[in-house]
């Protein structure tokens, strides 16, 4: 089970990082487009006036998919900002329980926001909604990408927290562990 979990958050690690690589790709593409254009000009020549249509629409969408998909990766290598100062200033099993009713409330808000975002994207299916852009993108697409990002997220505050209960750390404590073995804080 773990390493299907840990599947799990990587394949959404990757798919966030696709997401931005996409990102980057579309805009180096308009900004090519627009140094040939240039380019062409200053030969006296006709420009292609090369553009990618609804680049910003296009571009904030996936800026939501790789925000969402990476939420679990994040959490998982200790990348969320976390203020710890109360863990630090009480005994370490006042501490654990703390710790446990965080990452309990951190999974209910989750659950709620996943189970919401659902309902937005069925709404949006049931109901055929469509961007603005120039190009209208059907909004089930990003509204379903940030919901499957969110349920991997919750599904990775549960295992933490099951963790948690079982007396283990949870992920984010036992890769700080690991990075002060490495050297790398």
């Amino acid at each position: 089970m773990r390493k299907a979990l840990n599947i799990l958050y990587q394949t959404a690690t990757v798919l966030a990082a696709c997401c931005l690589l996409v990102i980057a790709t579309l805009v180096a593409l308009q900004v090519l487009g627009r140094i040939a254009d240039w380019a062409l000009i200053q030969f006296g020549l006709e420009p292609l006036r090369f553009q990618v249509p609804s680049l910003a629409e296009f571009a904030g969408f996936l800026l939501v998919g790789a925000s969402f998909l990476a939420l679990a990766g994040t959490l998982r290598n200790n990348d969320h900002i976390r203020v710890s100062m109360l863990l630090q200033a009480v005994p370490p099993g006042a501490a654990r329980l703390l710790n446990i009713w965080v990452i309990a409330i951190a999974f209910a808000l989750a659950a709620f926001f996943t189970w919401n975002a659902a309902l937005l994207a069925l709404d949006s299916y049931t109901y055929n909604e469509t961007s603005y852009g120039v190009v209208p993108v059907p909004l089930v697409y990003p509204q379903s990408v940030m919901t499957l990002g969110l349920l991997v997220f919750s599904i990775s505050l549960l295992d933490d927290l099951i963790v948690s209960l079982t007396g283990r750390a949870p992920s984010f404590e036992t890769a700080v562990k690991a990075d002060l073995i490495e050297g790398k804080e």
